[in-house]
């Protein structure tokens, strides 16, 4: 079994683990309702998405 020759540095382990990191959301506010929503998505309580009508609620 492969065993390090070194001990990794933590300058080094940080780096490799620097794309470990959680992405931020994007939410927008909406023209009808005036609430906030996740963008390029419906908005499930008025059931409008890029102003058409999508969902019957």
């Amino acid at each position: 079994m492969a065993v390090p020759k070194r001990k990794t540095s933590i300058s080094k382990k940080k780096m490799r683990r620097s794309h470990h990191k959680l992405s931020s959301v994007n939410i927008v506010e909406d023209k009808k309702s005036g609430e906030y929503k996740l963008s390029h998505h419906i908005d499930l309580k008025s059931g409008y998405y890029n102003g058409k009508k999508i969902l019957d609620i």
